[in-house]
């Protein structure tokens, strides 16, 4: 596959680094300050294993951020653990022109909870920074790491993944309905066409 030029990963970095510092910059996402939109609060799973839960996950559903308007289809995460216990992340996805696209950033645990993240995609060397970072909170998780319900603490951001690109309907709606309950906005939710089936 062939990857986008650098200038091109200059334009998605800069979106994304934008993205994250409106949403944590100026709209922080944490308990105190998220304003739910439906049911109940944001509520991320006790703990997860980062080690079992790296690897490639396939997006098939979402509330998007702004930087994911010119993802067609495809869309994927690949975690990868690094030895210093931070998180590679990987995103790709197909652009509308046909083109792929990708974006890596970095994740590390917010505090001592590994379910809930914070994620950047600032450039390597400006991510000292205390600006720039998002929150990952995983809602859900099925016991063999199959399956998990991703969001943003604020409700606004959501991600239904899996392990393969297909996810069966009783498993989805169950996910769905998880989401509902914690207040976030699934009439909004964007069905992801995967075409490696």
């Amino acid at each position: 596959m062939k990857l986008m030029n650098k200038k091109t990963l200059a334009v998605v970095g800069i979106a994304g680094t934008l993205l994250a510092m409106s949403a944590c910059s100026t709209t922080p996402t944490t308990e105190t300050t998220a304003k739910p939109t439906g049911v109940g609060k944001a509520q991320a799973v006790q703990s997860v294993d980062l080690n079992r839960y790296a690897g490639k996950w396939y997006e098939i559903a979402r509330l998007p951020m702004f930087f994911q308007r010119n993802c067609a289809s495809d869309v994927t995460a690949t975690y990868t653990l690094q030895p210093t216990g931070k998180v590679e992340v990987n995103n790709q996805c197909m652009g509308k022109d046909g083109k792929p696209m990708q974006s890596i950033g970095e994740a590390t645990k917010n505090g001592d909870s590994s379910s809930k993240l914070k994620v950047t995609f600032l450039p390597q060397a400006l991510r000292w920074l205390p600006v720039g970072k998002a929150d990952y909170w995983v809602l859900d998780l099925d016991p063999n790491y199959t399956h998990a319900l991703v969001g943003t603490p604020n409700q606004k951001y959501l991600w239904i993944l899996s392990r393969t690109p297909t996810m069966d309907e009783d498993t989805y709606q169950t996910m769905v309905a998880t989401a509902k309950s914690q207040g976030y906005d699934v009439s909004k939710l964007q069905k992801t066409v995967q075409n490696s089936r």
